[in-house]
């Protein structure tokens, strides 16, 4: 899961604060902070990419038009989440903490707890894990969610990518990767994959390709550090 940096609330034209009419007007701002891009399992969508409300608008009907709990996200994870509403302090939370830490992602697209975290942020980790339904696969008659499927296959192109990158390396060939990466989306998978090489975890932890990753979440070759402030 990506650790994201939202930003303030955007301002008008004019210097003032911006106010939504309709927290569904905010998606635009969103998207600038955030790139097309679901905050919690990372699939890039360019137009079924929702307003989502941290905590849920039913529970809390006074953060509903509020900027600071916005983030975005496909409809499986947003349809998963729904009104659930648990403390806010039980969830490794992208905004907040360093969520790259806190996951892992295998070849076969399943999202695990990270092993070396402490009992306390495993158990907050898996209910992240819950909260949005990334443990889930499609069964046999309802493929609608398909986050497992295009994990795997996120997990084989950066596979390949990386393959034809041995036999071809060129910084041409290290900007086409990135390309491919950007339109696929499952930024961590191609974190996780390409962990070996500098030049691309740069690449990818640049915010000029991947608006609104947090940097501070990052060290200068590229490994995981303690997001300030963050439970991880």
């Amino acid at each position: 899961m990506r650790p994201v940096e939202r930003g303030p609330t955007p301002l008008n034209s004019d210097g003032t604060t911006k106010r939504y009419a309709k927290y569904a007007n905010a998606r635009r701002d969103l998207i600038a902070r955030l790139g097309e891009y679901c905050s919690y399992c990372g699939m890039h969508l360019d137009s079924s990419l929702a307003v989502e409300h941290i905590q849920p608008k039913k529970h809390y009907p006074h953060l509903e038009l509020q900027w600071g709990n916005y983030l975005l996200a496909c409809t499986n994870c947003n349809s998963t989440k729904l009104d659930k509403n648990p403390p806010l302090d039980s969830i490794l939370w992208p905004h907040l903490d360093n969520t790259f830490r806190a996951f892992k992602y295998d070849v076969a697209g399943v999202v695990k707890v990270a092993p070396g975290l402490s009992l306390a942020l495993k158990i907050k980790a898996q209910a992240t894990i819950k909260l949005t339904g990334l443990d889930k696969k499609p069964n046999k008659q309802d493929a609608s969610d398909r986050r497992w499927l295009n994990r795997r296959e996120a997990w084989q192109d950066a596979n390949a990518a990386k393959a034809d990158l041995l036999i071809a390396d060129s910084p041409a060939m290290r900007r086409s990767i990135i390309r491919g990466a950007k339109a696929q989306g499952y930024w961590s998978i191609w974190m996780t994959v390409f962990s070996d090489d500098t030049d691309m975890l740069a690449r990818l932890l640049d915010t000029t390709n991947f608006v609104g990753t947090a940097p501070a979440c990052f060290d200068a070759q590229g490994a995981t550090v303690a997001r300030v402030g963050g439970q991880v």
